[in-house]
């Protein structure tokens, strides 16, 4: 999902921190510094980290730098390795079942909670090696002359990554622009009194 598609639903941020000037000339090497790591060929559940935007698989960002004019773009990629929990319950059934017959083939009737959950851990590590990491891709494009940064999401938990990536990389912090923050970057002094006096409005019938 993107800002190249159709259709986009993203969450705009403002910078809260004084940008040093020298950090324009590092943010090439900061993206390259906290890309992506590949996960394909490990057992590891997840991995996030920076792309190219015109290329998820392009961490080196070969295919076209960040800048564009005034703005400055790439993508955050979250790599996520989603194992069905039907096919972890059948696997872990069997596994089971197998130590049982060991254990009865060696004269033991009882198999304990903590090698159930050793089983369970093998179990998880073998399957990890037969499941891909699916990709996700999520735009940002940061428009430098008006210190904002527009995130091609909407989701909270990919909203708490971004702003922790984010601030991980550049050092800067990011605040979300929710119309009570716009409000309060355009009202005057009279206009903010009123403002946390103000009630919701319902559009909606109400039923009785």
């Amino acid at each position: 999902m993107g800002f190249v598609s159709s259709s986009c639903s993203f969450t705009r941020f403002r910078i809260l921190d004084q940008i040093p000037d020298g950090l324009w000339l590092q943010i090439p090497e900061k993206l390259k510094q906290f890309a992506i790591m590949d996960i394909d060929e490990t057992t590891e559940l997840r991995a996030h980290g920076w792309t190219c935007f015109e290329d998820m698989l392009d961490t080196t960002w070969g295919t076209a730098p960040p800048q564009k004019g005034s703005y400055i773009v790439f993508s955050l990629r979250l790599d996520t390795r989603r194992i069905p929990a039907g096919v972890v319950k059948k696997h872990l059934a069997l596994a089971i079942r197998e130590e049982k017959q060991r254990a009865q083939a060696q004269g033991k009737t009882f198999l304990s909670r903590e090698r159930k959950k050793e089983l369970k851990e093998h179990v998880m590590l073998r399957l990890r090696a037969r499941f891909l990491p699916v990709p996700g891709e999520f735009h940002v494009v940061w428009a430098t002359d008006r210190n904002e940064v527009w995130f091609a999401s909407t989701q909270q938990k990919m909203l708490d990554l971004f702003m922790e990536e984010f601030l991980r990389t550049f050092e800067l912090h990011l605040e979300q622009m929710t119309p009570y923050t716009l409000a309060l970057s355009l009202l005057d002094e009279e206009g903010l009194s009123r403002l946390d006096y103000l009630e919701s409005t319902r559009f909606a019938p109400q039923t009785h």
